[in-house]
Parts: C-alpha cells; sequence; structure tokens
C-alpha cells in the first residue's frame, strides 16, 4: 500500500520559509495571497494490511520520526496501489 505523510509547520509556529516564499508570490503578481505555509511530503510503500494496529505503528513513526511533535503537525492518507 502506499502512504503519503503530510507534515507541516503548526499553526502557532512562525514558518520563515513560508513567508519568504509569500513574498515572493506577491512580488510575481500573485496579488489576493493570505497566508503561504511549507512542509514536506514523506511517500512510504509498505507491504501491510491496513489494520488498527498498523494505524498505531504508523501514527508513532509519524510523530517519532517524520515529525517533531513540538513544531510540526502530521496526516496521512493511505492510498490503494
Amino acid at each position: 500500500m502506499k502512504i503519503n505523510v503530510f507534515v507541516t509547520p503548526k499553526k502557532n509556529v512562525l514558518d520563515p520559509q513560508g513567508a519568504a516564499v509569500g513574498h515572493a508570490l506577491e512580488s510575481l503578481g500573485f496579488s489576493r495571497l493570505k497566508s503561504t505555509r511549507i512542509g514536506k511530503l514523506i511517500e512510504l510503500e509498505v507491504e501491510a494490511e491496513d489494520t488498527p494496529e498498523f494505524r498505531i505503528r504508523l501514527d508513532q513513526v509519524c510523530r517519532d520520526l517524520l515529525s517533531n511533535p513540538i513544531i510540526e503537525d502530521f496526516r496521512y492518507e493511505i492510498a490503494s496501489r
């Protein structure tokens, strides 16, 4: 199965990279921009069944390895092959 993990800065955390991209977009004429946040996408392909136990393990991996829970949020989408 394919899993897309999205990691983004928490709403209350300053995102200087997002701010820089936002300013660049405004200078290119993208004037209706309200905010810009920069995150990352991690694509995983695993041979496993989508079970409650697997989801618990996936949450743990996302929390402990793929994100910094102090400043980042994560979510994932499980897609069929």
